[in-house]
C-alpha cells in the first residue's frame, strides 16, 4: 500500500475519501466489526471470513495495524500464538460500524421485500410487476 500524508499535507478533498481509504475494502470493515466483540487469534478471523485468502487476511490487519486502529500482540511460545484486538483509537469506530451493519441489515430487508413484489402477479395479468417494469 502506498504511503499516506494526513493533516496539513492531506491530498484528500473529502474526509470521506480518507475514511475509505483506511477503513475500506472488502474485509477490513469486516475485521473491524469482528474485533469489536474482542481480542482474535488469526485462525480465529480466517474462521469468521471463510471466503477471505491467508494472505490477505495477513495484509489487511498488516494494514489496520499500521493505521494504528488494531493491536498485533506475540506470545512467545510453542506453537506461536498471534492475538488481535482494536486500540483505543480503533475503539472509536464502533458507532460507525454498528451503523453500517443496521444499514446493511436495513438494505438486505430492502431488496428482499423489492425481489418478493417483482415476483408477485400483477392482478388480473399474466404478467409479474418486474417483466412489466422491464417492458414499460
Amino acid at each position: 500500500m502506498a504511503k499516506r500524508t494526513y493533516a496539513s499535507d492531506c491530498p484528500y478533498n473529502c474526509m470521506v475519501e480518507l475514511t475509505l481509504d483506511v477503513i475500506g475494502g472488502k474485509w477490513k470493515g469486516v475485521l473491524l466489526f469482528h474485533l469489536l466483540g474482542g481480542r482474535k487469534r488469526f485462525n480465529e478471523l480466517r474462521r469468521l471470513l471463510p471466503d477471505v485468502t491467508q494472505r490477505m487476511l495477513t495484509l489487511q490487519l498488516r494494514e489496520l495495524e499500521e493505521d494504528g486502529l488494531i493491536n498485533r500482540t506475540v506470545y512467545a511460545q510453542v506453537p506461536p500464538k498471534v492475538e488481535y484486538s482494536l486500540t483505543k483509537f480503533g475503539e472509536t469506530l464502533q458507532p460507525l460500524l454498528l451503523l453500517m451493519k443496521d444499514w446493511g441489515q436495513e438494505y438486505a430487508d430492502k431488496v428482499m421485500e423489492f425481489k418478493t413484489a417483482a415476483r408477485k402477479p400483477i392482478p388480473n395479468h399474466e404478467h409479474t410487476a418486474l417483466e412489466v417494469e422491464k417492458a414499460g
